[in-house]
């Protein structure tokens, strides 16, 4: 399988929020728990990558049903049906992309929404594809109307319309082009349009990954890797790893850079947690910025409801970082509430902090 990768610009990162006094890490300091890829790391992501679907730990519906569809296809001796994986970030779409042309024995030829600015960037990688390539498209979500529009006969009847010219002596050509697999993913299947949705053949859900799943993702890396770790600690690490085997695979090699330096030997329980609680993940994945989110609402705003830009100038983060970046996990872990006058805290959020919990009418302790 030969693999091609269109670059793609790293974005700025945001500044602290004015006003705000830091209480997280300086702007642009990467998170142990960030489900976005890290720079630094895409080497040993890429050896972590599984390169079969029975190497694919975890989504046992999803395999399952994608595994049907790609021995269907090489019956047939047919290039497999486009197909399309939503889901958070960090949870194997990209995997599944090389999973399918490594199974199908094929090319793959990545890129990415944002990358596609021009019509032509398309159509140079469309005409370049091969019988049965597979072409992935990260953050499909984010591509541009005019790129998305020539994309529908391409993915349809496998043709290329171009303009030449300008003017009155314009003039469209079509092109035919190689039966070829898309494969799309997106961390937001609520902005694809529903012209480009209904093209795909399959639409698969990636879910976030049950603790058990990850802790056999941590031992096969750390095989990998040549780390040694006992089930214990894999276990621990799954745990803190907020559903997303990016996380578990990050935080493993904290723990053993951890590990290299504090200590000798294999990563055991123990050393697990302590090097995990040194770099600011406790035992329900929150760092840094997430407990002090909880800290604002919970000791300075004493449970009262608190604007989205009021709580960002409080932990030193954009409002826009906030919503996107924190807030998702604090509300799938039960811990703030979004209503019309603000962000509110649990009592689960209380209880771990450790504050009592008390009612912001009459001031009674209800925890």
């Amino acid at each position: 399988m030969t693999v091609r990768r269109e670059v793609v610009a790293d974005a700025a990162p945001c500044p602290v929020a004015d006003g705000g006094e830091p209480t997280a890490s300086p702007p642009g300091t990467p998170r142990p728990v960030d489900p976005v890829a890290d720079p630094a790391d895409l080497a040993d992501e890429a050896r972590l990558r599984p390169r079969r679907l029975g190497e694919f730990l975890g989504q046992p519906q999803l395999t399952e049903h994608l595994e049907i569809v790609l021995e269907a296809a090489r019956r047939r001796g047919q290039p497999v049906d486009h197909l399309l994986f939503a889901g958070p970030p960090g949870l194997g779409k990209t995997s599944l992309a090389g999973i399918v042309a490594g199974e199908m024995g094929v090319g793959l030829r990545i890129t990415s929404g944002p990358a596609l600015v021009r019509t032509g960037d398309l159509a140079a990688i469309l005409t370049d594809l091969h019988h049965g390539d597979v072409l992935f498209i990260d953050e499909i979500h984010r591509l541009p109307k005019a790129v998305e529009e020539v994309l529908y006969p391409a993915m349809e009847d496998f043709q290329l319309d171009i303009l030449i010219g300008k003017g009155p002596t314009a003039r469209s050509i079509r092109l035919d082009l190689p039966r070829f697999t898309l494969v799309g993913a997106t961390t937001r299947s609520g902005l694809l349009t529903g012209p480009l949705r209904d093209r795909f053949g399959f639409v698969g859900r990636v879910d976030l990954y049950e603790p058990e799943d990850l802790c056999d993702i941590v031992l096969r890396a750390a095989g990998i890797l040549g780390i040694e770790v006992e089930t214990g600690a894999a276990a621990e690490i799954a745990t803190r790893a907020r559903g997303t085997p990016r996380i578990a695979n990050r935080l493993l090699r904290r723990v053993r850079d951890f590990v290299e330096v504090r200590a000798e030997g294999a990563i055991t329980t123990e050393l697990a947690g302590r090097g995990l609680e040194l770099f600011g993940v406790d035992r329900l994945g929150l760092d840094k910025v997430d407990r002090a989110i909880l800290d604002a609402l919970c000791r300075r705003f004493d449970g009262h409801p608190v604007g989205l830009v009021t709580l960002s100038q409080c932990v030193g983060e954009e409002p826009d970082t906030v919503e996107d970046a924190y807030e998702p996990f604090l509300l799938r872990q039960g811990m703030i509430q979004r209503t019309p006058r603000g962000r509110v805290a649990t009592r689960r959020a209380f209880e771990h902090v450790g504050v009592a919990m008390t009612d912001p009418v009459e001031g009674a302790t209800l925890w």
